[in-house]
């Protein structure tokens, strides 16, 4: 049985190759994006499948009125994709306060939003997928990464607490978590003025992503099919090989850390009866 989807961010990247995914098989998709024209070449090859949809994830009541539009076109939703945001990158003292409460605002409480909308709808009809798109970054932090990385662990946490509040009404979550993929996301991303003080450790970590690789996004789309089929899916899955190189070892020594520590950990809550 097909499938109808509502996707955030679908004019480029990640979001318009799931999009593309999912048509490719006879999926049905409202497809959203700031810009509609963006999704011209959508509608053109598939038609009526193709529900264009202007969006601004920050905006909650638009959000809301996207997501009732696709159920009320479609008559159902079935994947829920939060795919659209963008990177903020530099030195935790050079972000603005501007700039990482937009940060927030698109790639936190956008997902929360169109989450809020969706809900009730799949909790009528007992089943859906959440899909929540975060970051290796949202697992591991790094120089120059801390606004982007704590948007993206915020997503996490609320994917873990989503995920139990909504299994009994047989909706599912699954939370992505890409490493670096050719999709030009550098360049949409928002860069910190920088401070001086911070350029050696700005050229190490540069250095150090200089050769990080950098595959091409066009196998996302049937990899996400896979997981939105699957009877049982991931709560969490990687999609790269880099994190599968990089978590483990970090886990690995926060689990270590919090060993070595113990002792320290029973003395704080020493005298509490």
């Amino acid at each position: 049985m097909s499938k109808t989807w509502f996707i955030t961010g679908s004019s480029r990247g990640f979001g318009r190759r799931f999009a593309e995914a999912a048509l490719s098989r006879g999926d049905q998709v409202a497809a959203a994006a700031r810009n509609t024209e963006s999704l011209a070449g959508l509608a053109a090859a598939h038609g009526d499948r193709v529900l264009p949809l202007s969006l601004d994830v920050t905006d909650k009541a638009a959000a809301t009125a996207a997501v009732n539009k696709a159920h009320e076109h479609f008559g159902r939703l079935d994947v829920i994709v939060n795919n659209a945001g963008y990177g903020l990158f530099g030195m935790a003292e050079e972000l603005t306060e501007q700039d990482i409460r937009a940060q927030f605002d698109t790639n936190v409480f956008g997902a929360l939003w169109v989450t809020q909308a969706a809900l009730p709808y799949l909790r009528a009809q007992g089943s859906g997928h959440i899909i929540m798109l975060s970051s290796l970054l949202g697992l591991a932090a790094f120089p120059a990464t801390g606004g982007y990385t704590a948007a993206k662990a915020a997503l996490e946490g609320l994917s873990d607490s989503l995920a139990q509040e909504v299994a009994g009404f047989g909706i599912k979550v699954t939370v992505i978590e890409p490493g670096a993929f050719g999709t030009g996301f550098a360049a949409s991303a928002v860069w910190s003025q920088p401070v001086a003080a911070y350029d050696g450790v700005r050229e190490a970590a540069s250095a150090a992503f200089a050769n990080l690789p950098a595959p091409g996004p066009d196998g996302v789309g049937p990899a996400l099919l896979k997981i939105t089929d699957a009877a049982s899916p991931p709560l969490r899955v990687f999609f790269s090989t880099l994190a599968h190189q990089v978590i483990p070892q970090l886990y690995a020594e926060r689990l270590s850390t919090w060993q070595q520590w113990a002792e320290v950990s029973a003395e704080a809550e020493a005298g509490q009866g």
